[in-house]
């Protein structure tokens, strides 16, 4: 029987932390060792981190991951391993490098360089030109990095065809929801075509918008799968491969005969580079069961935002946040997501009740607060209100009152928070939400005021069912009851809703993935059977917010497009949806 034993370190970097990325993977080394591994993988860039962005134009950042890749192939003792790093030679490349018993063997350089939504790698580095197959314990191994395997006649088909009989994609996939159906079933379609096992190792972790949720897996030769990482959680994944299935199955195929699948025009050079003729006659230990129960929407989403919050929060070294309660599901929910993701002894609620708080939403800010565990200040805002109101008497006499005093409660609120934020050190997170960006339905320097917006990528229908999923968990109203049942409302004037400013958020929120996310127009979202009205008005509040949103602080991605890195649309403009 032929087999390898690979593992992948499903490890959480951070961008820059060299001698802290370093130590992850020479850990994760020596436990892959003790368990016998014959292959170890990490996930792309695992180095540096990634996304490193700029820092690429730094020489000293090179320079100071190339000194690191050294520590790792000094410390890479009795096994092979494949590590991301960024390779320098003339330029710089996206590189894999394959170390083995101390010993730097081969790089590989990422061919696919993606330019799309979050990603700019064009702008930093040259493809590759060679699609290698490396010999591991007697074994072709093809190994490629993150889009490379995308392509359906892309590296991985290249080497397969020149032997590999196990391809290794390297990865760093940012999350959003909905996406680990449509990767599976791509790995899924690239091993069973090209009949080889693939395993994608990819990585976990926050960086600052983006979510990386981990979610390796391995696929055997028809496309089943035969492992699973943990979901928003380090992991080491390790399997027995049996590549004589893969040698049984291309005989019994007569597709692989023809090769059907290479580009008539084969561009990349295939050499072969023999690492280890034979696996390690050391005994192997044997594998525990591994059972990862996944989870499911709005679970999925609930996870990415805590991974994410507690990544931007911990690895910038901030210990506690401040959150404005104001008794509302928006605001109750970024502070359990806090809680979740830092303890209840680093999170601090301030409520900042006005003229126009109801009892109700007081009474919810201060149950919330008791239910969570975290302290609550409580500082009113009447007399600053009325201090602003006075000085600006002269200023705005003959004029009526309008959105201008709505939107004088809200930046005192946020003026507020800053000086705490100030004083103690606290990071003020946002509570806005995806809706409430799109239209613009939030006030500059006001509710927007803080330092991460936790839930900015997550439109109002999706922000109650996360609540309620919380709640399910706790098997308990986490979140009062009444938080949920009354309607949503800014409070800034005597009976205010939000749906006085806004269609109703069950009818909003399609019309807004359909015209921010898809980019339909506003005659193709009609033709889809909602209102004409509905869709003209929210068309018209997302072209005009645009200058809002360039202002509003970085916050979770879980949507396919975000706000921000995804999204980029000039400030200045004069072509309009509508």
């Amino acid at each position: 029987m032929r087999r390898l034993r690979i593992g992948m370190a499903q490890v959480n970097t951070t961008v820059g932390d060299f001698k802290g990325n370093t130590e992850k993977i020479l850990e994760a080394i020596a436990e892959g060792k003790s368990l016998g591994v014959d292959l170890l993988t990490f996930p792309e860039l695992a180095i540096c981190g990634y996304p490193p962005e700029d820092l690429l134009l730094k020489p000293k950042f090179i320079e100071e991951n190339l000194r690191s890749l050294g520590k790792v192939v000094d410390g890479c003792l009795g096994l092979t391993a494949v590590v991301g790093f960024v390779d320098a030679k003339g330029d710089i490349f996206n590189a894999a490098a394959v170390i083995d018993d101390g010993k730097l063997v081969g790089v590989y350089h990422k061919i696919y360089l993606p330019n799309y939504g979050v990603f700019d790698e064009n702008r930093y580095f040259q493809a590759g030109r060679e699609c290698p197959v490396y010999v591991i314990a007697g074994i072709g191994v093809g190994i490629n990095i993150c889009e490379d395997i995308w392509y359906e006649a892309g590296p991985a088909t290249t080497q397969a065809y020149s032997g590999a009989e196990v391809i290794v994609n390297i990865s760093a996939s940012p999350y959003h929801f909905g996406k680990r159906n449509s990767r599976e079933k791509m790995l899924g379609t690239r091993a069973s075509d090209n009949v080889a096992i693939v395993a994608y190792n990819n990585l976990v972790g926050g960086q600052d918008e983006l979510v990386f949720d981990g979610d390796s897996v391995i696929m055997d030769e028809k496309g089943k799968l035969i492992a699973r990482g943990k979901q928003f959680e380090e992991d080491l994944i390790i399997a027995d491969l049996d590549v004589e299935a893969v040698f049984r199955t291309r005989l019994h195929d007569p597709r692989w005969r023809k090769a059907t699948l290479l580009p008539e025009n084969q561009q990349w050079n295939t050499p072969r580079i023999v690492v280890s003729e034979a696996p390690s006659s050391i005994p192997k230990p044997p594998l525990p069961q591994r059972q990862i129960k996944l989870r499911e929407l709005p679970g999925e989403i609930y996870d990415a935002l805590v991974l994410g919050t507690r990544d931007y929060i911990l690895k910038n070294g901030i210990k506690k946040v401040a959150i404005g309660l104001s008794g509302g599901i928006d605001s109750s929910i970024v502070a359990t997501i806090a809680v979740d993701a830092l303890g209840p002894s680093n999170v601090i609620g301030v409520a900042m009740p006005s003229r126009y708080s109801s009892p109700g939403s007081i009474s919810d800010a201060e149950l919330l607060s008791r239910n969570l565990g975290i302290r609550l200040l409580t500082i009113p805002i009447e007399n600053v209100f009325k201090a602003y109101l006075e000085v600006l008497a002269e200023s705005f006499k003959g004029v009526k009152p309008d959105v201008t005093e709505e939107n004088l409660q809200a930046r005192i609120r946020g003026n507020l928070l800053m000086a705490l934020s100030n004083k103690f050190g606290w990071l003020v997170l946002t509570t806005g939400n995806k809706s409430e960006m799109a239209t613009g339905y939030t006030t500059l320097y006001g509710d927007m005021a803080g330092g991460f917006a936790v839930i900015k990528d997550v439109p109002k229908t999706i922000v109650y069912q996360i609540a309620k999923y919380r709640n399910s968990l706790a098997g308990k109203e986490l979140i009062p009851s009444t938080v949920f049942e009354k309607p949503p409302s800014a409070e800034l004037r005597p009976d205010q809703k939000d749906i006085d400013s806004l269609p109703p958020y069950d009818l909003l929120d399609p019309v807004l993935t359909a015209y921010a996310e898809e980019d339909k127009s506003v005659e193709q979202i009609i033709a889809m059977g909602i209102d004409e009205e509905v869709v003209k008005r929210a068309a018209r509040l997302v072209d005009s917010s645009e200058y809002k949103r360039r202002q509003a602080p970085p916050g979770v991605k879980i949507t396919s497009r975000a706000f921000g890195r995804d999204r980029r649309l000039p400030i200045t403009n004069r072509f309009k949806g509508c």
